[in-house]
Order: structure tokens, then sequence, then C-alpha cells
């Protein structure tokens, strides 16, 4: 499976989805990156904040940052490479860029397929 690194201006939480006004767009991400995880499709998130050492650790990014500053971010990788800056990937390029199927982006209804919600199973 392909690798999704994202490397995030710096933000307030893991996620920029705090505070009293929430940014739609952070949101939508935190949800689809969510529902990937619980889909067994990892994407890995680095906020300047929270993690700035990664930013000077890659070398690429690194040098993006030097050139172009922050206004660069958020830079999207794809197994090493950028595929995106300044955005972030909409849903159908999510799925182009790691080549998986839009259903991988909805909730995972594992519970449910394992019968641990069903009303005779004891456990709900």
């Amino acid at each position: 499976m392909k690798k999704m690194v994202i490397f995030e201006p710096a933000m307030c939480c893991s996620t920029g989805v705090c505070g009293p006004s929430v940014d739609k767009e952070l949101l939508r991400v935190s949800t689809v990156l969510s529902n990937l995880k619980s889909n067994g499709v990892v994407v890995e998130r680095h906020n300047l904040t929270s993690n700035p050492l990664i930013f000077v650790q890659n070398q690429e990014i690194n040098s993006m940052l030097d050139k172009e500053g922050i206004e660069i971010l958020p830079v999207v990788m794809v197994d090493g490479k950028v595929v995106k800056t300044k955005g972030y990937p909409n849903n159908e390029e999510i799925c182009s860029l790691l080549n998986i199927t839009e259903d991988y982006l909805k909730a995972s209804n594992k519970n449910e397929d394992k019968g641990c919600c069903d009303p005779n199973s004891g456990c709900c």
C-alpha cells in the first residue's frame, strides 16, 4: 500500500479541529483520515507546532520551507514524493493518490459485520 504523509502548518492541536470556529476543510480531512484508518489505511500527519523536528529532518520539506516559506504548507507526499502543496487533496485525489476506492473514505462498519451490536449478542 502507498504511504501518504501530510506536513501541515502550525495549528493549536494535532488535527486543527479545535477552538470556537472549526475550519470545514480541516474537519473534512480529519474525518476522511479517521475513516481511512478504521479501514486499515494510515496517513501520517505532521503539524509544525507539535512535531517541528520532522520538518527539519525531511530534506525536501526543509528545502521547500527555506525557499517558499510556510505558505507552501500543507505539503502532501506519497511514497516520498511531493504530490500537492498549499492545500489538502480532495476525496477523489486521495483515492487516486493511494490507489483505493471511495469505500475506504466511508466509516467502517466492522463492529456491525462481527455482530457485536446484535441485540442478542449480550455485548451492547
